[in-house]
């Protein structure tokens, strides 16, 4: 029975080094050949992903955790921040000194010229500071946004904006995403146009923002360097991802 294999990428797909194991791209191809179909599931943007998408020839793919997905190349599903929300919590953040970056499919830009928070959390995902443009979110649909602020700072956005969800990703950084929209909302909008069923889904993944993706997918396989939530959820976790996790993983499922 063929599978619709949803991968996210930081810590799943590339290893610590930010680099695609070898074993992995293999593990890939050769499930592919096998029949199964590959897509990424990321927090990712669309314009942070044209790399690897290239080079493992990929088409199909959710990203900003639900909000922008594609299937064989065509956009089937977009859904924005509000724009007055988004406007609200930049002011918020404003007057707290906590730097804004917005994200489309095509870029990101941020609400400060320089800020060492965005440049060390930027910096893991190998990107570049973005330029600055603190109207960007008032003439252009943001799908999601990051608000920097440490762990103890954070909770004053949970209880100010009810109708968006924050979610940790980095020591100084939080995703800010359309309330309830997460990689399992995705998997729901893709496998609709996929024409697979939950139970044909497996997802891999490794942190906090693969939990409900986890939960809905038909199985979950947790890599050893994932957040220890998520291999308590999962069905099975492989070894890590450093340590070719991921074909491990692949190997065990009978994929390959």
């Amino acid at each position: 029975m063929p599978k619709l294999l949803l991968l996210d990428i930081d810590g799943t797909l590339l290893d610590s080094h930010k680099k695609l194991p070898a074993s992995a791209k293999e593990a890939l191809e050769q499930a592919r050949l096998n029949g199964h179909d590959l897509a990424i599931a990321t927090g990712r943007g669309p314009f942070m992903i044209t790399k690897i998408l290239k080079e493992l020839n990929i088409d199909t793919y959710i990203t900003f955790n639900g909000q922008y997905i594609v299937h064989k190349g065509q956009a089937i599903h977009k859904e924005a921040i509000d724009s007055s929300t988004l406007n609200d919590i930049f002011e918020y953040a404003e007057q707290r000194n906590h730097p804004i970056v917005f994200m489309n499919e095509k870029k990101m830009v941020s609400s400060i010229d320089f800020h060492p928070d965005i440049d060390e959390s930027i910096k893991t995902l190998k990107m570049p500071h973005p330029e600055v443009h603190k109207d960007f979110h008032l003439n252009n649909e943001v799908y999601q946004a990051l608000v920097f602020c440490e762990k103890e700072e954070e909770q004053q956005y949970h209880d100010t904006f009810k109708q968006v969800d924050f979610v940790r990703w980095h020591r100084v950084s939080c995703d800010i995403t359309p309330k309830g929209g997460t990689k399992a909302s995705g998997i729901e909008n893709l496998i609709r146009a996929t024409g697979h069923s939950i139970e044909e889904t497996i997802a891999f993944g490794d942190g906090l923002n693969d939990l409900q993706m986890m939960d809905i997918a038909g199985y979950s396989v947790a890599m050893e360097n994932g957040h220890e939530e998520t291999k308590k959820r999962a069905s099975y976790v492989t070894d890590h991802v450093d340590n070719d996790g991921l074909a491990k993983a692949f190997k065990h499922l009978k994929l390959i």
